[in-house]
């Protein structure tokens, strides 16, 4: 077996593994939260018989670990359960919720991507100069503010002052066709770009920076090569593999942790439907979503880790 294929099966090795913990923890830490499901469903006035059914309906007078893996078994068949408030599959309603919460990332890192790796390469280009300042500045207090402050100060003075936008999501519909879409979640995108592309850009930045230190850099700038095309050329691709990793925590950020922003603008995604059955205690619905975001974020941090091998010789030859 080559070195990089054996890289690659421990990688994805781990990466089940470390999705098989996270699963444990989700389970144990619903099943340790205060209160009674079956009460919560039937009302304070329920009697004692009419709670014992429901708890044997349900499963819950069943021991934990055998509780767990007949959760597991299903999710393994692709069967997430049933959701106890609506009696609704809850692998249909998240398959739309899901749907919707990837488009609202997909055109925020269209946007954020691209836009951060231009504003770390200008940075870098002007250098202790007004451009990077200026940049450095703008990215850090986008960082420090939280995304529920910035959604509502673009709800405020986009939404509502300006009416340039709608101020929430709640006119969102997937049939629609797709520059109605962009334009009631215009705001959503633009707190989630904010966010992901202040951390993307600084460290893109640090990143290059880190290469320009390099004996070939001075090498490039010794031949009279323009300092931009020594940036793009020659410190850009020698950096690629830190960039991709920010990137990709960067995605993941943008699936798993939209929940804020979903929920402020009213959005129909994965967030509003975790933080609704949250409220409601649906044990199984939260189970599921919780779930779908760690293997998400496993899922992408694994595919920066494969192409910051493919990308590094270093790490396909440790030795």
């Amino acid at each position: 077996m080559s070195p990089i294929v054996k890289l690659l099966a421990q990688r994805i090795a781990l990466g089940l593994l470390l999705l098989f913990l996270v699963s444990i923890l989700i389970f144990a830490g619903t099943i340790v939260l205060p209160g009674d499901v079956a009460q919560s469903i039937l009302g304070q006035s329920a009697t004692p018989e009419a709670l014992a059914n429901l708890r044997a309906e349900l499963g819950l007078d069943e021991p934990p670990v055998a509780r767990y893996f007949n959760w597991l078994f299903g999710v393994f068949q692709g069967d997430l359960g049933t959701a106890l408030t609506s009696g609704q599959d809850i692998a249909t309603a998240i398959g739309k919720r899901l749907g919707n919460t990837l488009f609202l990332a997909f055109w925020a890192a269209i946007i954020a991507v691209p836009l951060a790796i231009f504003l770390g390469l200008l940075a870098v280009r002007y250098r202790e100069r007004w451009p990077d300042k200026l940049i450095s500045a703008v990215t850090l207090a986008s960082i420090s503010v939280p995304e529920f402050l910035i959604g509502y100060i673009l709800m405020f003075f986009i939404g509502v002052k300006l009416g340039w936008f709608p101020p929430t999501a709640i006119s969102y519909r997937p049939d629609a066709d797709l520059l109605t879409k962009l334009s009631a979640v215009a705001l959503p995108i633009a707190v989630l770009t904010l966010v992901v592309l202040a951390h993307m850009m600084r460290m893109t930045r640090a990143a290059i920076l880190n290469v320009m230190q390099s004996a070939y850099i001075e090498t490039a700038e010794l031949k009279g090569l323009r300092m931009f095309t020594i940036i793009w050329r020659h410190a850009f691709p020698n950096s690629v593999a830190p960039v991709v990793n920010v990137v990709m925590l960067n995605l993941a950020y943008l699936v798993v942790g939209v929940v804020v922003v979903e929920v402020v603008f009213v959005y129909p995604g994965m967030g509003g439907y975790l933080v609704d059955h949250v409220s409601k205690r649906d044990i199984p619905v939260v189970q599921a979503c919780g779930l779908i975001f760690a293997a998400v974020y496993i899922g992408l941090n694994l595919i920066a880790d494969v192409v910051s091998i493919l990308a590094n010789p270093r790490l396909r030859h440790p030795k």
